[in-house]
């Protein structure tokens, strides 16, 4: 104190407070927190994985001293230690290991996560292999013949699909992993172990992070493109631009993140599908809260298969409860309410009025043989696919997640070109060709299907009748035009 009053005296202040800093505190590199230089519960097995992945995996060892994995102490070992008998095991360094760390092994501290994952959808995206979309990855768009393809597989399923859906991963004869199924992070991977899934598919290696998981970026990685744009909807919503106005306020990294409490600045697709309310706890099962399904030709209850196969799950309306829980924590019960309602109408338009109908008409070509059993060989087809697996799945999650653009532009008028414009012409033309090939009995029953559906109300303006309310609709107009001035 009296080296401070005499500095004061000769320099001022200023001065005095300059020598106090270099009196008490550390300069330079010391002044930095360098973290724990040593661990007192790390395995010793770990410990010696640290010694040598720090030199030769920097950025690998760099994403787990940064984890939460880290400072509980919860090293290499512990994840990727493996049973000798364990069709993916091999000896390294006098110990067993595995490269893959899969949900089995993580169950081992996250018993809850993992149980809840294996329920959810995500767990059986590797059923892709039985689907349409796998058809032109393996066929059409790639092949798995041996000139051309990896180890047997398509390049574009492994380097396409399954780097989201997931694959089998195989071990091959000498132990080593196929490259035609790894590295491969899809949220439906099927392991050796038998345990389905990924969580690094959204938890990202070696970090592991919450606030990674909790931000539109992680399912953009996926849950994007002309089929399933969900990503982009996002973005185009008022809860994405509250998202990019508003990051700051989020509190990504909050322990418990609860909107409505840890944040109210805008929601993401985990506050939505995933995270904690005031009222619900955080689930590991995106689609608990989801009550259709918006991915088929004709979207249907999220719950309707599963009951016509005889299992008990969720009720569709249950899920709906939970979701709409989500959305008090930010909205009115009267808005959320509308909101559902004008959702709901959505999809039955673009059920009964395009999808089941473009069904039926597809099924009567089939049954009739006016085209084959054989997927994407006329051009129809690839109509038919493209209306309800790319704009139709566009014009519902549009409205699901509130992107108008994508429920209008880029769904229900590209739904309806295809509709009038392409399918309607296409069977026309099936019929037309059959008959003159004398197969008039068949090509009739085709017709008959195609009269009676444009016949109905909503189809009849194709045909050049007036549809029914139209009086009524245009003095309405007109009312509301006059609200505007125009009258």
């Amino acid at each position: 104190m009296m080296i401070l009053r005499q500095a004061a005296r000769l320099g001022g202040f200023m001065f005095a407070w300059a020598l106090l800093m270099v009196l008490v505190l550390p300069i330079g590199p010391a002044a930095a927190d360098p973290g724990p230089t040593s661990f007192k519960t790390l395995s010793k097995e770990s410990d010696d994985c640290v010694d040598c992945h720090t030199k030769k995996n920097p950025g690998l060892h760099g994403e787990w001293k940064r984890s939460a994995h880290f400072k509980a102490n919860v090293g290499c070992y512990e994840c990727h230690k493996a049973d000798p008998g364990a069709p993916d095991a091999f000896s390294h360094k006098d110990q067993m290991i595995t490269t893959l760390v899969t949900p089995k092994r993580c169950a081992n501290c996250h018993e809850r996560e993992v149980k809840e994952f294996d329920a959810s959808h995500h767990a059986t995206a590797g059923l892709i292999i039985n689907s349409l979309d796998n058809t032109l990855a393996e066929v059409v768009e790639g092949s798995t013949h041996a000139r051309v393809a990896l180890n047997g597989e398509s390049p574009v399923s492994v380097q396409g699909c399954w780097q989201c859906h997931g694959s089998m991963v195989k071990v091959l004869a000498d132990g080593k992993l196929d490259p035609a199924t790894w590295p491969n992070t899809g949220v439906g991977r099927l392991n050796p172990d038998g345990s389905k899934g990924s969580c690094g598919a959204c938890h990202q290696r070696h970090l592991f992070s919450k606030a990674e998981a909790r931000q539109p970026e992680v399912c953009g990685k996926c849950h994007l493109g002309p089929d399933h744009p969900q990503k982009e909807i996002y973005e185009e919503s008022k809860h994405g631009i509250a998202y990019r106005t508003n990051i700051e306020a989020m509190n990504l990294k909050s322990k418990t993140w609860i909107v409505g409490k840890d944040y109210t600045a805008a929601p993401t697709c985990a506050t939505c599908h995933m995270s904690a309310t005031k009222d619900l706890p955080v689930s590991h099962d995106v689609g608990s809260r989801i009550s259709w399904n918006l991915r088929f030709p004709i979207s249907d209850k999220i719950d309707a298969k599963a009951i016509k196969e005889g299992k008990t799950v969720k009720p569709w309306g249950d899920r709906r409860g939970e979701m709409q829980q989500v959305c008090a924590a930010c909205h009115q019960k009267n808005w959320v309410e509308n909101w559902y309602s004008q959702f709901d109408a959505v999809v039955n338009i673009y059920n009964e009025k395009f999808a089941k109908p473009g069904a039926a008409i597809m099924k009567s070509l089939a049954d009739n043989g006016l085209i084959t059993k054989v997927d994407f060989d006329t051009k129809i087809k690839w109509t038919w696919f493209y209306l309800w697996h790319h704009e139709g799945r566009r014009a519902r999650h549009g409205a699901a997640m509130q992107g108008p653009d994508y429920t209008q532009w880029h769904g229900f008028y590209e739904v309806a070109e295809k509709f009038y414009a392409d399918l309607i012409p296409q069977a026309r033309e099936l019929t037309e060709k059959a008959k003159a090939q004398g197969k008039t009995e068949q090509a009739e029953a085709v017709d008959k299907v195609i009269d009676e559906i444009l016949a109905r109300p909503e189809h009849i303006w194709f045909l050049g009748q007036p549809t029914p309310g139209k009086a009524e609709h245009d003095a309405e107009r007109k009312e509301k035009l006059k609200a505007f001035g125009q009258y």
